[in-house]
């Protein structure tokens, strides 16, 4: 077997291995071009080649093709793996995880709030384990009683149900048992110093006289502490005190609350720190990973020394990067304060953020859910805009919901001169274009119907499947009736509803009102039913009060 032959001989094997044991002579002939350039002037020449070497491979069975390949070293090249699409490997285990979502009970929650709970929640689906939703309930005056409830049912909302469900408010004499064993190992120190003098020692390196209080010291301390006034101690933990962040050196672990709490009014009056009550809960929740903002860092790194002081394991803790959102309102204080003075109507006003917000508007719950994967976990900050989440959420809803007729500010026109050929037409439109098995409306064509006020301009214009009119001075006449007519005039297609229509309102996405009317066929909607208005946009049907259909504008 000469040079050449050889050659052919190996694209013919290769060739056969991709196509179970048959090589094709046009596929080795082609492979050969496009690899082997310089061979490309005797095409004429390694074709029949082809052909002949080709009947040679296909004659051996597929045992002797392998071992033929592995005698000339020859090895299929495997398809670059398509890019894992989701959430990445979790570092660490990725079986049997446990993970949580722990808001603060300050309102319900915001779109902000999802960057965190979804992603938890789509890997306990796909890894297996568990999800546990944890009220951080620990500074009173950031309590807001009904988010209790709210936050569940957001939860609920967004399709994630936990497995557990533990509040801290519930759980303050663990914190005070681990309290205490932190004291007993030299590892945490009641700390009476002024807070701004251990703040100046602080940030020179110093350690604050009371670091080396005795564990007796400590523990008698640690027994008066509930009697003490407001600011007169702490309860530190110990960790370098010349690390090169300030933040890190001795933080606090619990400190005195008089405020009187939602849950446990005054039984209490020492709370834990956040850094505190979260890395116990870590701890004794079983946490595997912990997924959290990278504003977390220097907390994560806080956390770090009291699970090193009890020779707990770590977790593992992943930081994504901050969430910068476009035109939402998210901050929950300025939300409150606007229900407060009547600005805003609730927490479901359409211009706020929050998950009841956007749900009432029509926007899915898995369109949120694909916005936070796309988003996933990486470090860098991420922007979304109202744009993109109208953009998923109508590649969702497109297919699913029926179109219908609405008419905004109408005007009632009578048109001049049509024929009695011409009226009460029943002019029949699908529910859904793509959709025929779905069922059609009914719109019933007469002489006097309604228009948009911003269409009745002078010109001719078509109701969409019905006539043509020329609307002149005020005056409407008929014009023609053909599509072909409408074209060839340059006419403007118009909405239009019978005489017949139902009275509705769409509350606009600024939280203006809309009033117009729909067609008669609307009737059959349900609370919760979303639409999509030709030329309008999509909505969700609210409300149905003294026969008018109230709804909410999603977007075009």
């Amino acid at each position: 077997m000469d040079e050449l032959e050889e050659m052919v001989f190996k694209h013919a094997l290769l060739n056969a291995a991709k196509h179970k044991g048959s090589a094709n002579p046009g596929a080795v002939m082609g492979s050969i071009m496009s690899s082997e350039p310089e061979l490309r002037p005797r095409a004429k020449e390694i074709g029949p080649l082809s052909g002949k070497v080709v009947a040679q491979v296909n004659a051996l069975s597929p045992e002797e093709q392998a071992d033929k390949m592995e005698e000339l070293g020859l090895a299929i090249k495997e398809k670059k793996q398509k890019k894992e699409e989701g959430l990445p490997k979790l570092p660490g285990t990725n079986k049997d995880v446990v993970m949580r979502f722990a808001p603060n009970p300050s309102g319900p929650l915001h779109i902000g709030h999802a960057r965190a709970a979804i992603p938890n929640g789509e890997y306990v689906k796909k890894c297996g384990g568990k999800f546990i939703l944890r009220i951080e309930d620990t500074d009173p005056k950031r309590i807001y009683e009904p988010a209790y409830d709210l936050i569940q049912e957001d939860l609920k909302w967004l399709g994630i149900e936990p497995d557990e469900v533990y509040y801290q408010s519930d759980r303050f004499e663990i914190y005070y048992q681990y309290a205490e064993e932190l004291i007993k190992r030299g590892a945490a120190y009641m700390c009476t110093c002024d807070g701004g003098e251990f703040k100046k020692l602080k940030d020179n390196c110093q350690a604050c006289p009371c670091r080396d209080n005795s564990v007796e010291e400590n523990m008698d301390l640690w027994k008066k502490f509930p009697k003490m006034e407001l600011g007169e101690a702490v309860l530190r933990i110990k960790t370098d005190i010349n690390h090169k962040n300030p933040a890190i050196r001795d933080w606090v672990a619990m400190r005195i609350v008089e405020e009187e709490h939602p849950r446990l009014g005054t039984k209490y009056r020492v709370y834990p720190m956040m850094n505190f009550s979260v890395s116990v809960d870590d701890h004794l929740l079983g946490m595997t990973h912990v997924l959290r903002g990278k504003d977390h860092l220097a907390n994560s790194e806080k956390q770090k020394y009291l699970y090193k002081h009890m020779d707990w394991e770590v977790p593992e803790f992943i930081h994504y990067g901050r969430l910068k959102m476009e035109d939402i309102a998210l901050s929950t204080s300025k939300a409150m304060a606007g229900i407060e003075d009547g600005t805003y109507s609730g927490w479901d006003d359409p211009r706020l953020g929050t998950l009841r917000a956007i749900a009432r508007r029509g926007i899915q719950a898995e369109t949120i859910t694909q916005l936070m994967v796309e988003i996933g976990i990486k470090m860098s900050d991420s922007a979304i805009s109202w744009k993109k989440i109208y953009g998923l959420n109508r590649n969702i809803i497109e297919e699913k919901v029926n179109r219908y007729f609405f008419v905004p500010d109408p005007i009632k026109i009578e048109i001049a001169d049509v024929s009695e050929d011409d009226l009460n037409l029943e002019i029949i439109r699908p529910l859904h274009p793509d959709f025929e098995e779905r069922g059609n409306r009914t719109l019933i064509f007469d002489k006097e119907v309604y228009i948009p006020k911003a269409d009745f301009t002078n010109g001719i214009s078509r109701l969409m499947d019905a006539v043509n009119v020329e609307i002149k001075e005020g005056d409407v006449l008929f014009h023609s009736k053909s599509f072909e007519d409408a074209r060839e005039a340059k006419a403007r297609i118009i909405h239009w509803v019978p005489i017949d229509a139902i009275g509705a309102k769409v509350v606009m996405d600024d939280a203006s009102i809309v009033e117009g009317l729909c067609e008669l066929d609307c009737k059959d909607l349900k609370v919760g039913d979303i639409v999509q208005f030709e030329r309008f946009g999509f909505a969700r049907l609210d409300e149905i009060k003294d026969d008018e259909l109230i709804f909410y504008y999603a977007h075009k």
